[in-house]
């Protein structure tokens, strides 16, 4: 018991780095004090809008509400109030978009209602997709960013497992079988007819995953909002209340909001204060192919982390998926060719420097085949370190009093293998930001050599680093983050030689 509690500790929180550098440990109050650690683009934020008028027009009164003062009654340190999106982040956002795009209110009422869910969600998409595309190609002026604001409707009808009322749908005579249709990417089909019938069953049924697919090679990073997000008290039941209940969240809801607006318009909000030199990461990315024959075949991705941001290389389809163990391993070759492609932009931003180590980050040990490409791709200067990392269940702390753990807790076992809880109580919050008890990730140095410290602080530092949320940490380092939901991205549509991106494109 004395060696077990020897190996029982707590990591330091790591802190983050804003504007005169000044580091703290909690992004809204490095936010507020200092403003962000990028000066963003002077003349503020140029966003595209897209939706029916209504949506539009909350939008327009959301941005001029989030010039001001906003917070929650009753107040809670755990969600400070926004200061203002200028006093926050020092630069205008106009509440009158640079570009507006209408969308028919009554051609989505129709589109959503459509009774088979391929052709549903993908001409729903259409709607919104064709728009902006057509405005990158004939506008003068270019949106950093485009915010699609969507109807409930759209989040009601469009997602994977959404039904509609038989009493409501649309019959389409343009309905083909599945399987025929899903032919199209091995055997084509001879009339240019069948070809648009089948080419909705070649998309996953899922607007967000789609749309995002879609805009990928047309450089246009978005975020897409529901109209009740921003105007919940619009929106209300038979009762007289909203439908949703958003209240007390409405300064989450604009720090979130307004970080990732900031962010996807080239703007850093902040970055890890502690970074070491010369360090990258990478987080890999796997995904089955949709209506594959071979049931093994699946699509790769690396997410790769610096100090300047994050971008996402997809990799090679092919047979790395395990039906029988459930999970996934690459080719040496395979393994080669995606971080070669890290290895590329990391010395395209470091004056064709290498860095000195690139863990990579993966929720299954390596094999020595994949393992031997990871190392014939980054050379001999850099130091590789193969890190697991998997949610761990059979293990769990308890300590007296109505409060759990502290974040930060750490059990190493060894000098390769420790569990780390990224979810806890937190000192600067004074709560516990979940609701069940606190589970550990299980953190395994299976390649390479690195102390088992390091990389348990790297982690701390990388759970930190979601832009897409104006939160404390994740419990996941960003590194993994977000891997399923790019994963999803990536394999949404028949998208081939995908460019490497910037990691703003799939959030």
């Amino acid at each position: 018991m004395k060696g077990q509690l020897e190996s029982l500790r707590r990591l330091e929180e790591p802190t983050l780095l804003f504007k005169h550098g000044q580091g703290l440990e909690d992004p809204r109050d490095g936010l507020t004090l200092f403003g962000p650690l990028d000066e963003g683009k002077p003349y503020g934020i140029r966003a595209g809008v897209i939706g029916t008028a209504d949506g539009r027009r909350r939008f327009r009164n959301w941005v001029d509400r989030v010039q001001s003062f906003i917070t929650n009654e009753p107040s809670r340190i755990g969600r400070p109030p926004f200061p203002g999106f200028e006093a926050a982040f020092h630069i205008p956002w106009n509440p009158d978009p640079a570009i507006e795009l209408n969308v028919d209110p009554a051609e989505i009422n129709r589109r959503v209602r459509i009774s088979d869910p391929h052709q549903r969600v993908y001409k729903t998409v259409d709607l919104f997709a064709n728009a902006i595309v057509e405005a990158i190609r004939t506008e003068d002026i270019k949106a950093d960013m485009w915010f699609v604001i969507v109807p409930d409707e759209i989040h009601k009808y469009c997602r994977p497992k959404s039904i509609v009322a038989r009493a409501l749908r649309v019959e389409t005579d343009e309905r083909m079988d599945i399987r025929s249709a899903q032919r199209l990417s091995s055997e084509p089909f001879l009339l240019a007819e069948e070809t648009r019938a089948a080419m909705p069953y070649q998309y996953e049924v899922n607007f967000h995953n789609q749309l995002k697919g879609r805009l990928l090679e047309h450089n246009a990073p978005t975020q897409i909002i529901r109209e009740s997000t921003i105007a919940y008290r619009d929106f209300l039941n038979a009762a007289g209340y909203p439908t949703r209940r958003l209240d007390g969240l409405e300064s989450a809801i604009a720090w979130n909001i307004c970080s990732t607006a900031f962010y996807k318009c080239g703007g850093r909000p902040w970055k890890i204060n502690s970074i070491r030199d010369g360090v990258c990461y990478v987080g890999l990315v796997f995904k089955q192919e949709q209506g594959s024959k071979d049931p093994r075949s699946a699509c790769c991705a690396a997410q790769m982390f610096l100090d300047s941001g994050g971008i996402v290389f997809k990799g090679n389809v092919g047979p790395w998926y395990s039906p029988e163990r459930g999970d996934y391993h690459l080719s040496a070759d395979a393994a080669r060719e995606l971080v070669e492609q890290a290895m590329k932009a990391y010395r395209a931003k470091h004056d064709n420097k290498a860095p000195k180590e690139l863990f990579i980050h993966g929720k299954v040990r390596f094999e020595e085949r994949e393992w031997t490409g990871f190392r014939e791709a980054a050379g001999t200067k850099t130091n590789v370190v193969g890190v697991r990392i998997r949610s761990e269940d059979d293990l769990k702390l308890f300590r007296k009093g109505d409060q759990p753990i502290l974040r930060g807790l750490a059990y190493v076992r060894d000098a390769h293998r420790a569990y780390l809880w990224s979810k806890g109580f937190t000192p600067r919050l004074r709560t516990y930001p979940g609701r069940e008890v606190p589970r550990p990730m299980l953190i395994d140095v299976c390649k390479g050599h690195e102390a088992i410290e390091t990389v348990l602080n790297d982690l701390m530092a990388l759970t930190k680093l979601n832009y897409n949320a104006c939160i404390f940490a994740d419990g996941q380092p960003v590194t993994l983050r977000f891997a399923d939901a790019i994963g999803e991205i990536l394999t949404s549509g028949p998208f081939e030689d995908v460019p490497p991106l910037p990691f703003k494109h799939y959030i």
